[in-house]
């Protein structure tokens, strides 16, 4: 690969994590005042469970499924110097979306009681007609949350990475003020449902997130007119590419749902223990793999685009190995370190989230991070896969994946009860990441599986170094500070955090790991100290 290119990948993936802290530090905020303002219990159980409907509707139109197509063909036509193609292309597919949108709306609405019936049987007739408000009004999120996908799709194929991570900014942001601002006027309107407020702030994220990306997407020469030529050659082949990812993600939001179906039998607040434990294990996932990933997909589908086979193995071994060697360190410090991370942030005087709250969502993180790495190297590898067009291999996987998923969940959550959810969730993800590595390397031969496995290694020894550690300093700590205060709490965290990253780092470049040069590449044009550490480095 490049210099050019590596120091494009490098500098797209340093803002796109950037944003997406900021974006994950207001979904923690939206959390606090969530659970300090209703607990961990049915209503919140609800609240995450009137996400279900919207979310699928959104997935299987937009979602992973058009962007992952969207972009191979757009930029096709875009590379090729066919502008009026690639906006026919973009115009037939908003005019699809446009019609099938107006019709999945209205059923879903029509029949939002059955569904909800269907997805968590084990609500009380309360609860039930509580996650029935809150999905109706969530519903009306999807409509933006559709055209802020196709608006990224674009922008992506332009490389513009900018406008559509800072949306997702604003996107918590409307949550958090949304929640915190309208729940007093809410009870007024829905008695008792003041949680609400939060389905409301949904869609006012969504809309504050289109409404950045509009202006830009103007600015790049947007043409629409309303078309349904289904048979232009562009959108066939979008929808060849399409359909596999399309049933890949019906399958999985299915595996979604029998797993809320099943926790919903469980006693009240397992629903968001499971859900607060999976939003820690996503953090990482969604600020470093999918930052990497979304990064380095336009270079690999360009290098596949021109036959550049050896440079595109490159790309993509170096989008697995730095993908490992940030988020496996992330995995053990989550799991270590997971009561005193929950405690700190969610446990305040006066509010509704108990030590029992905290006990039951550090066990489902615990079980969560052990799924980590797994979900986080698929990012990179399907990503693979579809910059080379093939879609069918990645869902065939992934569809193998989800059945481990669902028979591993009937089978642990007796003995496990929602830490088995977990778990199968988990073996699942971890499940996907070989077999994608495995067929991957059969496509297309050598896949310099040598150094991922070196690197996969090395990373993991001194992970272990590093986990001990931090879990001697925490429970040192507990002798030395009063951890039921937030000064202590913030003590005994912040020593084991400033330990575990010093020996992590400093081993790391200690045997001269080449994955540490470019995570700070990645970081160095925003932060000029790891600047400095990235040029020791080299």
């Amino acid at each position: 690969m490049s210099r050019d290119n590596k120091q494009s990948i490098f500098k797209a993936a340093g803002f796109l994590m950037t944003t997406m802290i900021i974006s994950r530090v207001l979904g923690y905020v939206r959390d606090v005042v969530l659970y300090n303002m209703f607990g961990q219990n049915r209503l919140t159980d609800a609240y995450n469970a009137a996400f279900s409907i919207p979310d699928f509707l959104y997935s299987i139109l937009v979602g992973g499924a058009l962007s992952s197509a969207f972009i191979p063909v757009f930029s096709y036509y875009i590379t090729r110097g066919e502008e009026d193609e690639a906006w026919t292309v973009a115009s037939i597919v908003i005019s699809w979306i446009m019609v099938l949108l107006c019709i999945g709306l209205v059923i879903c609405y029509v029949f939002t009681p059955q569904l909800i019936g269907l997805l968590v049987p084990g609500f009380d007739a309360k609860s039930a007609a509580l996650t029935v408000t809150l999905t109706r009004i969530m519903l009306i999120q999807v409509v933006f949350l559709s055209l802020c996908g196709v608006s990224m799709g674009i922008l992506h194929s332009f490389k513009h990475f900018t406008t559509p991570a800072i949306g997702s900014v604003f996107y918590n942001l409307g949550i958090v003020l949304g929640g915190a601002l309208l729940a007093g006027p809410i009870e007024a309107i829905w008695p008792g449902y003041g949680i609400a407020a939060f389905s409301v702030g949904v869609v006012m994220g969504a809309i504050a997130n289109f409404m950045v990306q509009a202006p830009v997407l103007y600015k790049k020469g947007i043409k629409f007119h309303f078309n349904l030529n289904y048979r232009h050659p562009g959108f066939k082949q979008l929808i060849y590419l399409m359909i596999p990812i399309f049933i890949g993600l019906s399958i999985s939001q299915i595996n979604l749902f029998v797993t809320q179906n099943l926790a919903s039998n469980l006693s009240d607040g397992m629903i968001a223990a499971l859900r607060m434990g999976q939003r820690f294990m996503q953090l990482p996932v969604g600020i470093f793999a999918i930052a990497i990933a979304m990064a380095v997909f336009p270079t690999l589908t360009s290098q596949a685009a021109l036959n550049e086979v050896d440079e595109f193995k490159k790309t993509m071994s170096l989008g697995v190995r730095s993908v490992v060697f940030i988020t496996l360190p992330s995995a053990v410090g989550l799991a270590v370190l997971r009561e005193p991370i929950i405690r700190l942030m969610f446990e305040f005087k006066g509010g509704e989230f108990t030590a029992a709250a905290t006990t039951a969502a550090g066990n489902a993180l615990l079980f969560y991070s052990i799924g980590l790495v797994g979900y986080s190297v698929v990012h990179v590898l399907i990503r693979s896969f579809y910059a080379l067009k093939d879609t069918r291999t990645s869902v065939i996987i992934g569809v193998v994946s989800i059945g481990i998923n669902i028979v591993c969940s009937l089978l642990l959550i007796g003995p496990l009860q929602h830490r088995g959810l977990a778990l199968a969730y988990s073996i699942a993800g971890l499940s996907q990441a070989l077999l994608l590595l495995y067929f991957l390397r059969r496509k297309i031969g050598h896949i310099d599986i040598k150094n991922i496995a070196v690197s996969f290694f090395k990373t993991a020894m001194v992970c272990a170094i590093m986990g001990i550690a931090a879990w001697e300093v925490c429970q040192l700590s507990t002798n030395l500070v009063d951890i039921s205060s937030k000064f202590g709490q913030v003590a005994q965290l912040g020593s084991a955090m400033i330990v575990a990253i010093g020996i992590y780092f400093a081993l790391t470049y200690a045997i001269k790991m080449e994955e540490a040069r470019v995570v700070f590449s990645m970081f160095g044009s925003r932060f000029k100290f790891l600047n400095r550490l990235r040029n020791k480095i080299h």
